[in-house]
């Protein structure tokens, strides 16, 4: 009895620990991106991956509030960028003068679906979809989507810099890849 008491008070804490936290982070930035998983329904989220998703809700509103320039700003100093059909960006000077949308023209979300922090805690991965939203030549919308991924290294001054990001865009017929021949 008194083990399952115990557990109990423990899984109540751990919740109650949870929510706490989210709350806290909401007052902190109330405009903050979401993580896709959820501490509670998740059982591979642990403290590594939750900080890996808030490195990235905060990446993608610099990217939201600023376009190309708060895109190349999260990148290390050697960071790569591998991108659908163009040649990698290598340097965080290649990547801001590759990276000059502003964001009325350019419209980058993306969502992270997984991750996880290296062991020793000095690198880690989240990849998940992306979307592009832009107008072509003649205003009509624009949008591209696909898959990225995401490699996080911790600096020496302890802040945390993207390292690589890659991204595959999805096929027009993506949607259709499971469908059986019309008979």
């Amino acid at each position: 009895m008194r083990n399952w008491f115990s557990s109990l008070l423990l899984c109540a804490g751990l919740a109650v620990g949870c929510c706490a936290t989210a709350a806290r982070a909401q007052m902190l930035d109330p405009g903050a991106v979401q993580p896709a998983s959820n501490p509670l329904t998740d059982a591979t989220m642990n403290t590594g991956k939750a900080m890996l998703f808030d490195l990235e809700a905060r990446f993608a509103k610099a990217v939201a509030a600023q376009g190309g320039a708060g895109f190349a700003a999260w990148f290390a100093d050697d960071g790569v960028v591998l991108g659908n059909g163009r040649a990698p960006e290598i340097g965080k000077v290649a990547i801001a003068k590759a990276s000059n949308w502003l964001p009325q023209n350019y419209q980058l979300t993306w969502t992270p679906t997984d991750g996880a922090l290296a062991p020793s805690g000095e690198m880690g991965y989240t990849w998940g979809h992306y979307e592009g939203r832009s107008k072509d030549a003649n205003g009509n919308p624009v949008l591209t989507s696909g898959r990225y991924i995401t490699v996080w290294r911790k600096q020496p001054d302890g802040s945390w810099k993207v390292a690589l990001d890659a991204s595959a865009e999805e096929p027009p017929s993506a949607g259709d890849c499971c469908r059986l021949p019309a008979q």
